[in-house]
């Protein structure tokens, strides 16, 4: 065992778990922000999380490690909602780490995806597991105090996403600049931040939301814009139609359940916010890895800069998105 799995065993035991001297410490992939691993304890494995102050990205890309204390309470307030929605979290480390259960027959959501496993029922238990913990803590003073974390927000999202993309695109640049300054100033629920594909699990009892580094007191819709940006990506890439379909499902459950402000509002802020998201995918600092071919990213270049100008609800967004070049 390396000098890295004996510190893991010995923070774990710190932390009053009990793990054996020759316990199996197995690295993780998968995440730019994070070093993860996956260790067998006494009471079974457990999947231990620690934040990368330096993002593995080619951009100079820093973020706070405290990073790792809002996922933990992000987590703990989403099993308060619904259990089955978040892993248990067993433990905080140092190094603001933590553990967590590691949830067996559960392939992540991306993977199935890329497989062709597309299954829109799926995604619309997505859009109804967001918008449950939106609703549960929309307009909650506890909930603001506890995710007062709007310097990771910006470091996370606003900056590498809007910002940076702004300051080289010139004709998106104001849009762009008003969109940040609004999701800066936005107070209406607990957001997760990082609602991708990558980060949800399919569960026996349905999506397991992960990876809520980003987690901040801000604008419900970032949530939704996210997630249904993924799923338009992989449109593009994988020239699939049900992820049109996958889209639209996840956008109407989500839009179900919107009964803390009016809903023709937030789709047009969530359309806004997909918008500048697909075109940081293509120009931003965490642009998506797959999309390689140029023609791939002139196809969401091109929309993502003409939605910016001309602004959409994400309904129909979803609904006019192109897969290929005319």
């Amino acid at each position: 065992m390396d000098a890295t799995g004996a510190a893991l065993i010995d923070d774990l035991r710190g932390a009053g778990i009990v793990v054996a001297d020759d316990a199996a410490v197995e690295p993780l992939t998968g995440g730019v922000s994070c070093d993860v691993w996956k260790v067998e304890t006494a009471s079974g494995p457990l999947v231990v999380k620690r934040p990368l102050e330096q993002l593995r990205v080619a951009a100079d890309w820093h973020a706070p490690v405290e990073r790792g204390a809002s996922e933990v309470r992000w987590l703990q307030r989403a099993q308060s909602v619904d259990p089955r929605m978040a892993p248990e979290v067993v433990a905080e480390l140092p190094g603001y780490g933590f553990a967590m259960r590691f949830v067996p027959h559960a392939p992540v959501w991306k993977d199935e995806l890329v497989a062709g496993r597309v299954d829109p029922t799926f995604a619309a238990a997505v859009g109804a597991r967001i918008v449950a913990v939106h609703a549960a803590t929309a307009d909650s003073p506890a909930d603001r105090d506890a995710f007062a974390t709007d310097a990771m927000f910006r470091a996370l999202r606003i900056d590498p996403f809007l910002l940076y993309v702004a300051q080289r695109d010139k004709a998106v640049a104001e849009p762009l600049y008003t969109l940040a300054d609004e999701l800066a100033c936005s107070k209406r629920a607990l957001v997760h931040g990082d609602v991708s594909p990558k980060n949800i699990l399919v569960a026996p009892a349905g999506p397991l939301f992960l990876d809520a580094e980003c987690a901040v007191y801000g604008d419900p819709a970032f949530d939704l814009a996210f997630c249904t940006t993924h799923l338009l990506l992989k449109l593009v890439w994988l020239d699939d139609g049900r992820l049109r379909d996958a889209a639209a499902a996840l956008v109407t459950a989500y839009s179900n359940g919107i009964d803390w402000e009016d809903a023709d509002a937030l789709m047009l802020r969530a359309g806004q916010i997909a918008a500048a998201l697909l075109l940081a995918r293509v120009e931003g600092k965490s642009p998506a890895p797959y999309l390689t071919d140029p023609d791939h990213k002139c196809i969401v270049a091109e929309q993502a800069r003409a939605l910016l100008l001309s602004p959409a609800p994400l309904g129909a967004l979803v609904t006019e998105w192109k897969r290929t070049i005319s």
